[in-house]
């Protein structure tokens, strides 16, 4: 006989573990008991034959409940003396941390009862179970309990207290969230005056009024969605209209997978991602005879789809005849995507018509995740729903916990502790104060839930002094006395790459590539090679800086940039005859006006400098007359990679890499470029993109000689430009090394945060050694 003592920390709270564990242990024979603890972890106490105790703890891994993560599993003798094996109530304590569980797509057996006439849950928008449904979205704090979630407003009806105490039922035996039509949130349809309408079925009545080409709210488990037609091209456009919302992309969620496969091609691989627990939107390559209308994704390859992760969401979808339909934020442009119920019925009601609404609380804002393929890797672009809050494993323990605060696009926040890195949820862009409020309460949601305390804290920060996070942090710094350290850009960039790949400090080679960054020479920084490790850096080389005349409109009206690249080996008096003659000042406001007027400035000399591959590649888009106004962010360059993927691979451009001093010389590439503008636009579009890569790519494998390297690790919003990657990856290769792009956060600025806590830890650490 012995009696162990078992800590398991992982996604092991809101995921049916303790049943599993209960059930388990009263199979074997075994006494002692399971319970939640503060830190999200479970303590298991079990008594027994050693033999029975040997086999228990195996099989925690290899049995454990669908949804479960199981990452460290201690074990220690302690004392016995149980009668019985029990659940007992949840602890306030900690003995070590352990996840929060995100919010889990709906599972075959929950969606089974909703579809099925005899079962009492039939028809019940939302059905969940301890397998899945919502968590994190609802979690007011831990231990993961009923009465710390919004699922307290609920409670329990006697037949749901009944699945609740059987140990028998395995899906619903201490499932926190358990309720039914009796009991549970109810959901309703509502016009945008709050007149209720046809409360005996809200969703088939909405599901109507879609067909009838209406546009609708939705509120779902993160936050409200906006649901229209995606066939009918008036329909898209009126939401176009009404969100002022000219080009941006808007997701599709689709019945199931063989409605999918009507709008786009989906392998096997792309087909399990879509169907897993997580349900992100995936960036798929569009079919050539999709349904969908044009004015869903304009001028894009690929349509981003997603499947029900609700039974709400199922149900909708199930009658409307398309079987799919548009599925975006609900939000005002530049804003949070709303939760609540009063906050949307007043910054939606301009937009929609009716709102599908349910009555359960959400806790915590949680955007859809949104992942796409890059040279045979999902890389995700929005790190939300599914992925959020699960944390990253840091290469280095902390002497201190770190709270980054991000970039200032796709933001997110992080908090650091012991080797533990914590990326919130996707904020978004810190254009306003609403934006940045919500980035206080995501990070302050996890320093109160692993209870950290902001006076022991080192903030780290963007080193651009007019970044709005920078705000937040000297608040914090004044209130609570916090550490500020600055993280240049590119560097928080390449260290996050490093900490997925469980890199400690030895010196690694990194090609950051993105739109802006502030450099430490004051300039704009975007197309870089560095040497690095955590606690420092060398850029080793760039792309060749041009001028940014105008300073952001040169991003918004990316003529001006390629004003400024051609006039690098063209006359003035050229540059504008060619912009005139080739109709490109119709993409400026002011046309040829305007053209003189940006010629003077590059002249005169007066315009910030930048080395970066995104102003590079909105330059190419509309040389190409592919993009002439950037309406959201990366605009230009993602319609250049789009109409590049409709071209056969081939190369027509040469890399053009400065061997003196280590730089890309992007107006060679140009110079060339205009040399065979005769040649099909897909063709070009391509060459460009692949002729940057390879250069880049070669001055990687430069920085690498006589470095012990073996890997070029990349980064940043363009890195995701899978014609650029493989160019990069190809060059790599050749040299006998390996190239990899961010999996686990986004390689966009939605995983600097990561980098920033990962940079500014290991300098406390080293200020201490």
């Amino acid at each position: 006989m012995k009696a162990v003592k078992i800590t398991v920390t992982g996604v092991v709270q809101g995921v049916g573990f303790r049943p599993f564990v209960y059930r388990l242990a009263r199979g074997l024979g075994l006494k002692g008991y399971v319970k939640n603890l503060g830190g999200s972890e479970v303590e298991i106490v079990v008594e027994g034959p050693s033999s029975k105790v040997e086999e228990f703890v195996a099989r925690l891994r290899s049995d454990k409940p669908p949804p479960a993560e199981i990452q460290s599993l201690t074990v220690k003798p302690t004392g016995g003396g149980f009668r019985e094996f029990k659940i007992e109530p949840s602890g306030r304590s900690r003995r070590a941390y352990s996840m929060i569980p995100p919010d889990i797509g709906i599972c075959r057996d929950c969606l089974a009862e909703v579809l099925d006439p005899k079962d009492r849950r039939y028809m019940y928008p939302l059905n969940s179970c301890a397998w899945c449904g919502p968590r994190f979205s609802m979690m007011e704090d831990i231990p993961y309990d009923r009465g710390n979630t919004s699922m307290r407003d609920f409670p329990m009806c006697t037949d749901c207290l009944r699945e609740y105490r059987n140990p028998d039922d395995v899906r619903r035996f201490h499932a926190q969230g358990n309720c039914c039509p009796v009991c549970g949130p109810r959901v309703w349809l509502e016009d945008r005056n709050g007149v209720v309408i046809n409360r005996e079925n809200p969703v088939l009545e909405a599901s109507r009024l879609v067909e009838e080409r209406y546009i609708l709210a939705v509120k779902g488990l993160g936050g409200f969605h906006i649901a229209c037609l995606a066939t009918d091209d008036d329909v898209v456009l009126r939401l176009r209209t009404r969100k002022r919302r000219p080009e941006k992309p808007f997701a599709l969620m689709a019945l199931n997978l063989e409605t999918a496969r009507r709008i786009a091609y989906i392998s096997e691989e792309d087909a399990r991602l879509l169907e897993s627990p997580i349900r992100p939107i995936l960036l798929l390559p569009e079919r050539e005879d999709s349904p969908v209308s044009r004015y869903v994704a304009p001028g894009l390859s690929m349509q981003g789809i997603m499947l029900p992760y609700t039974a709400l969401h199922y149900m909708l979808l199930s009658n409307v005849g398309d079987g799919f339909l548009i599925m975006t934020s609900g939000n005002e442009r530049g804003e949070p995507m709303c939760t609540g119920n009063r906050e949307a019925r007043v910054k939606l009601r301009g937009f929609v018509d009716y709102f599908l609404m349910h009555d359960r609380r959400i806790v915590n804002r949680v955007d859809d995740s949104v992942v796409r393929r890059t040279g045979g890797f999902y890389t995700v672009i929005r790190r939300g729903r599914g992925y959020a809050p699960r944390w990253v494993r840091l290469p280095f323990r902390l002497p201190r916990p770190v709270v980054a605060l991000g970039a200032h696009y796709q933001n997110t926040g992080c908090l650091a502790f012991e080797d533990i890195a914590i990326p919130t949820q996707f904020v978004g862009d810190m254009d306003n104060l609403s934006s940045l409020a919500e980035l206080e309460r995501a990070v302050s949601f996890l320093l109160k839930t692993y209870r950290i305390d902001l006076s022991d804290v080192v903030v780290a920060v963007d080193k651009h002094p007019r970044y709005l996070s920078r705000l937040l942090a000297e608040k914090w710094a004044e209130t609570y006395g916090c550490r500020l350290v600055e993280v240049q850009h590119h560097h928080a960039h390449a260290a996050s790459v490093m900490v997925e790949l469980g890199v400690k400090d030895s010196e690694m080679v990194a090609v950051t590539l993105d739109g802006a960054g502030y450099g430490d020479d004051g300039t704009v920084w975007g197309g870089e090679v560095l040497i690095t490790g955590y606690g420092a850096y060398t850029r080793f080389g760039h792309l060749e800086q041009v001028p940014m005349p105008g300073g952001d409109r040169a991003t918004e009206y990316p003529v001006r940039m390629l004003m400024s690249i051609l006039s690098r080996f063209m006359p003035v008096e050229e540059v504008r005859e060619f912009i005139v003659g080739r109709g490109l000042h119709k993409g400026l406001p002011y046309g040829a006006e305007e053209t003189d007027a940006v010629l003077s400035l590059l002249e005169r000399g007066n315009a910030p400098l930048t080395s970066s591959l995104g102003r590079v590649l909105d330059s190419a888009s509309a040389l190409l007359g592919i993009c002439f106004k950037r309406t959201y962010e990366g605009e230009p360059a993602i319609k250049l990679e789009a109409t590049s993927n409709r071209a056969k691979p081939i190369d027509l451009l040469e890399p053009r890499v400065s061997r003196s001093k280590p730089l890309v010389q992007t107006h060679r590439i140009f110079e060339e470029l205009l040399e065979k503008l005769d040649r099909p636009r897909e063709q070009l579009a391509y060459s460009v993109q692949r002729a940057l890569g390879l250069s880049i790519g070669e001055l990687a494998v430069m920085a690498s000689k006589g470095r012990s390297v073996d890997r070029i690790l990349v980064s940043g919003g363009a890195a995701v430009n899978t014609v650029i990657f493989e160019a990069i990856r190809e060059k790599a290769e050749e040299a006998g090394l390996k190239a990899y792009v961010n999996t686990v956060v986004p390689a966009g600025d939605g995983g600097v945060s990561l980098g920033q806590a990962a940079v500014a830890g290991f300098r406390v650490l080293e200020s201490l050694l």
